[in-house]
């Protein structure tokens, strides 16, 4: 079959590659500018070089032996290194988080720039309706991508399914970037929940393997906090999270040679337990991390179980 996949994130290039696998032609398309999403790494010139911030998923653990077989092929190839700062079995991209992504999209021409903001029946098939580009006719379609935005895109044509998304918001997260022109004294690469419940995260980002350039820090706040102060201006919520750093940390930080935001709409999704949704009459399914877990391995999981369902349901 020829297949629409809507979102290039971990859950929708697992499920490309396993189509792919089978000998089915994938046409993805995403409306990002590059790999990434939840795994995206930021980049800013400053006058102590380039500075790169890791500014959503800050690392991924392994458990399912086939996702296990698969970061294996990524360290072998160099785009994923263990970090042993975030725990055991933590690993990262290399030199960013979206490593891995870039070398999944690589074999499919992904269109990137592209938002799809209809899905349209037609004859035997689907036609993906965009803001810039013509319509794409397909003879089925995968969306993946956060459960709100799946639900809003399947709502006309495929209402049960719609209707899982929307019984699971996602939690917010305020994320800040820091970067400074010296190595902040005495203070670990990584920090966990305070009991203020501000921060959720806080990480050095030039600790991580194959990390060059300035002195680097994310900071994220805590769902809470970040639902609470969701609407609030970025400049506050720079001197919130700085200043729960540095009582975390116990010093006065230095003023910042570079700083930047970014407001996580569908940051932590909660967990349906489905897996994948996969309407074999309607040729129309969902994938993502939602339908498992909030785990970058719970999107692979997730993809290439609708992968393996699309498979079994023939052409």
């Amino acid at each position: 079959m020829r297949i629409g996949i809507v979102g290039a994130g971990m859950a929708g290039m697992a499920c490309a590659e396993t189509l792919a696998a089978c000998g089915h032609t994938l046409i993805v398309l995403d409306k990002g500018r590059g790999p990434g999403g939840r795994m995206s790494t930021r980049r800013i010139a400053t006058a102590a070089g380039e500075a790169a911030f890791d500014y959503g998923a800050q690392y991924f653990t392994v458990r399912e032996p086939g996702f296990r077989a698969r970061v294996n092929r990524w360290v072998a190839a160099g785009c994923v290194a263990p970090w042993p700062a975030a725990g055991e079995d933590a690993y990262v991209g290399v030199p960013g988080m979206n490593a891995p992504l870039r070398d999944m999209a690589e074999p499919f021409a992904v269109q990137w720039g592209v938002q799809v903001t209809a899905l349209l029946p037609s004859a035997g098939g689907w036609r993906l309706v965009a803001q810039t580009t013509p319509p794409v006719a397909v003879d089925a379609v995968v969306v993946a991508l956060p459960a709100e935005q799946a639900a809003a895109l399947a709502a006309q044509t495929a209402p049960d399914l719609a209707a899982r998304g929307r019984t699971l918001p996602s939690a917010p997260c305020w994320t800040v970037m820091l970067a400074f022109a010296e190595t902040l004294p005495a203070a670990p690469d990584c920090l966990r929940e305070d009991k203020a419940g501000v921060l959720g995260w806080a990480a050095r980002n030039r600790a991580k393997p194959g990390r060059t350039g300035p002195e680097t820090w994310v900071l994220q706040a805590s769902p809470e906090w970040s639902r609470q102060y969701f609407e609030a201006e970025a400049n506050w919520v720079v001197s919130a999270l700085s200043a729960a750093l540095a009582t975390r940390l116990g010093i006065d930080l230095p003023p910042p040679i570079a700083c930047s935001t970014h407001r996580w709409r569908y940051a932590r999704p909660g967990a349906e337990g489905s897996g994948a949704l996969w309407d074999a009459d309607l040729r129309l399914g969902l994938c993502g991390d939602w339908l498992i877990a909030p785990r970058v391995e719970a999107a692979w999981m997730s993809g290439t179980r609708l992968a393996e369902r699309i498979i079994a349901s023939g052409p």
